[in-house]
């Protein structure tokens, strides 16, 4: 053999033994990666741990909040507002009845014809007017005015199946979803404006005042009866539907609870007792923070593990750019090759390639995010239960207890609101768990609203005597 081919010989084992080196490195690389990746997720899972025990001591402690909140302003961490609703409907409610819808860019104008115990919800219409962005900036005198002009235009076209009582009022219930001071059933000051509102003059103004000033003006003859939130608003028709309810959950961008507390458990309260309070709870639970946890996860999983590959992704870097609506649908994917991750990371993130292993890790992570907010969620309505005394069946009673909910995170995301149930099952335990339903209860911010307005209407006491 010539020593050309001889060298050749040896250069191209050397080659082949480089090649099949770089491959073992690549491999290793990648063994490397993958189990960092691994870590990150079991710690996450670690961290996000809920067991049994701890979900008791969440809702034993909130318990305790809420009696201190109850006690005296600012004594406890949660703000137990009052809502001075103390007339939840009872389903006898008659007449046509308008409410107006307000909590950001958009607002929604909407009546019902409500028939009595026989009719319930005879009819019922709406519509959706956007606020032009200048106004969002502007005056009071000007965004309350636009308002009242396109309520004006709503009763304009009131049709075949509305009718007002001759010689009566409109009443309107105002679902205003800004923070307000509330004052009374019809009055509340704005305390700051959010969601890109930026208007000085309303600041410390009773919204219902500048309301109704704007529907003088126009020569609206209309009263506010009722000044609620959406929260207020699914109790409202939560109970409209079904006598037993006696709390509402909201699980959508927010977190937010009411509840019918007995009047002499108030004591900061002076004055004339109401029969219902209303208290909230944001634990980092709600949709608004479910899909950015799993998005700096998976930023973490990039620096730390180069997870995506050797850069990590731009598109990873902005905050909330996951949204929970994105994280609900991968978790519900059932593609055998998990298709849908695979097109919300290219989609949303800029990720392409991702192998099938990558994308069931994915949906684990989604898991252990979900449950972990699922769990305390159900805790935190298991508190609610324990303060009104809800939580134990005494002598055999079998008392219902209805929890109405509502929000985008209790529809939309199954396998959320699927383990905060059984979780409160769970805490519940068997015999005391049949006495508890939770059910879906639809429009507080509309309906509610208007059940409210006809709930607290002027005329009550009229038809009663």
């Amino acid at each position: 053999m010539g020593k050309v081919t001889v060298a050749a010989t040896v250069v191209c084992a050397a080659a082949v033994c480089a090649a099949a080196a770089l491959v073992v490195r690549r491999r290793m690389k990648s063994t490397g990666r993958w189990a960092r990746a691994v870590a990150i997720l079991k710690e996450m899972e670690e961290k996000c741990g809920t067991p049994i025990g701890k979900l008791r001591q969440v809702a034993d402690a909130m318990t305790v909040e809420m009696h201190a909140g109850l006690a005296s302003e600012g004594g406890s961490k949660l703000k137990m507002l009052i809502s001075y609703v103390d007339n939840l409907p009872t389903g006898d409610e008659k007449g046509l009845f308008y409410a107006l819808d307000l909590g950001g860019t958009n607002f929604r104008v909407l009546r019902v014809q409500l028939g009595g115990r026989e009719g319930r919800v005879v009819k019922q219409e709406f519509e959706e007017v956007s606020i032009p962005p200048h106004l969002m900036t502007g005056s009071s005198h000007e965004l309350f005015d636009y308002i009242a002009a396109a309520l004006a235009k709503f009763v304009a076209t009131e049709g075949e199946g509305f009718h007002v009582s001759p010689g009566r009022q409109r009443e309107l219930g105002f679902t205003f979803s800004f923070p307000v001071r509330q004052t009374s059933i019809a009055s509340g000051d704005l305390i700051k404006w959010t969601k890109g509102f930026s208007i000085e003059d309303t600041v410390g103004e009773d919204v219902v005042g500048e309301l109704t000033k704007a529907m003088e003006r126009i020569g609206l003859d209309m009263r506010v009866a009722a000044l609620v939130n959406d929260t207020i608003g699914t109790l409202a028709g939560g109970r409209y539907h079904n006598k037993d309810a006696i709390a509402a959950v909201i699980l959508g961008t927010g977190t937010n609870a009411a509840y019918v507390e007995r009047a002499h458990a108030i004591p900061k309260w002076h004055g004339l007792l109401p029969k219902s309070g209303e208290m909230i709870f944001e634990k980092i639970i709600s949709g608004m923070y479910l899909g950015e946890i799993v998005r700096r996860v998976l930023c973490r999983m990039a620096e730390e593990a180069n997870f995506f590959g050797d850069t990590v992704p731009p598109k990873l870097k902005i905050p909330f750019i996951l949204r929970t609506p994105h994280m609900s649908a991968m978790h519900h994917d059932t593609s055998p090759d998990l298709r849908v991750v695979g097109k919300k990371l290219k989609d949303i993130l800029e990720i392409s390639n991702t192998s099938l292993k990558m994308r069931k890790l994915v949906v684990e992570l989604c898991d252990i995010v979900a449950t972990r907010g699922a769990r305390l969620s159900a805790a935190g309505i298991v508190g609610i239960l324990k303060k009104l005394g809800r939580d134990t069946v005494r002598d055999g009673e079998k008392q219902k207890s209805v929890i109405a909910l509502d929000g985008g995170l209790f529809e939309h995301y199954t396998k959320f609101s699927a383990c905060m149930q059984s979780t409160v099952k769970e805490l519940l335990g068997e015999e005391v768990s049949e006495t508890v339903v939770i059910e879906h209860s639809n429009d507080g911010s509309g309906i509610g609203a208007a059940l409210l307005a006809a709930s607290h209407s002027q005329y009550l006491e009229v038809e009663e005597s």
